[in-house]
């Protein structure tokens, strides 16, 4: 072996957790010594790790932190590039203050925590500010936990009732022609809303809290005329709102609430000509005391490896496309 490069071994205790940790035929491992250039080598529960020294001590560091997340959730491959990316900005043992933050915990007992730098920003930004803008793409979770900050804040009451709305784009807001009575019309446009919410409470806990009227979901247009006190007011897809919308929104903000708007600015399903709301209103309150406005990434994507792919593709497409 050349004497540049070492060999060195991460021993683990709990079987359980060292397969969590090496994945299905290992393929965590594979992974994640493609993102730090080293070899490992399980046997057992000792990892053998050899190549350079400096990345042979980073892969040490990484597989630490990775072992405190496994022992709390199964480990997804965005685990393991996020955490090689975060040893390699230098940032080793932010994972494990991501593991500490739980914000909820579901009804079938899966915590929720940011998962990303990006969004314990995004989560300390709603614990310190009335008003929050998480603006990102796809798949950053910005509806989920912005739920799940409110279902906290439910349960704790802090706030009296959750009121969640976004823009019937699709329908104009022009709701009457289409069948049944006012839910009928509305669930195909609040659909995610819901998705959201019957995993944080489970089904039978989201109808409670609906019968009670401690959760009301509704479209944008029947906000008008309200002043909202003691919420939890949550502004979904806002980037399909138009810039009289966002004003209207904003200003049912009554005494006890707080308001998270969420949306992303590369998905606007406007007419062509039309301003967004959600893009005015980031540069008009971007100064403004109290407000807090966060921009997610695609490092923050959550979802399949391929989503955070697709989004790259797309933001290179839409630069070439405007420089000609």
């Amino acid at each position: 072996m050349s004497a540049s490069l070492v060999e060195e071994k991460f021993a683990i205790d709990d079987n359980a957790v060292a397969l969590a940790l090496f994945g299905h035929r290992d393929e965590n491992l594979k992974a994640l010594a493609e993102e730090l250039d080293v070899r490992f080598v399980p046997r057992g529960n000792v990892i053998g790790i050899s190549g350079e020294k400096g990345a042979v001590h980073q892969a040490q560091m990484v597989l630490a932190d990775l072992l405190k997340v496994a022992e709390e959730r199964p480990l997804t491959i965005q685990d393991i590039k996020y955490a090689a990316q975060l040893a390699e900005a230098g940032k080793n043992g932010q994972l494990q203050k991501l593991k500490d933050d739980v914000i909820q915990v579901t009804s079938r007992g899966k915590k929720i925590t940011p998962k990303t730098l990006g969004q314990k920003r995004y989560v300390d930004a709603m614990r310190k500010h009335l008003v929050v803008f998480g603006i990102g793409p796809a798949g950053t979770g910005k509806t989920y936990l912005a739920m799940a900050m409110a279902v906290a804040a439910l349960r704790k009451r802090e706030v009296g009732r959750i009121i969640l709305t976004r823009p019937a784009v699709e329908a104009g807001e022009r709701l009457g022609f289409l069948p049944g009575d006012l839910q009928d019309k509305v669930d195909p446009y609040l659909r995610p809303l819901y998705d959201a919410l019957y995993d944080i409470l489970g089904v039978e806990g989201f109808r409670k809290y609906l019968e009670r009227g401690a959760i009301e979901v509704a479209p944008l247009a029947y906000m008008r005329g309200r002043t909202l006190d003691d919420s939890f007011i949550i502004l979904d897809e806002a980037q399909n709102t138009t810039p009289e919308q966002m004003k209207m929104f904003l200003t049912r903000m009554g005494f006890g609430s707080r308001v998270v708007i969420t949306g992303d600015i590369t998905q606007i399903d406007l007419p062509k000509g039309v301003c967004s709301g959600l893009q005015e209103a980031r540069k008009v309150l971007k100064n403004v005391k109290g407000i807090a406005i966060v921009e997610l990434g695609d490092a923050d994507v959550v979802r399949h490896q391929l989503v955070q792919q697709i989004i790259r593709a797309y933001e290179q497409f839409e630069k070439q496309r405007e420089l000609g």
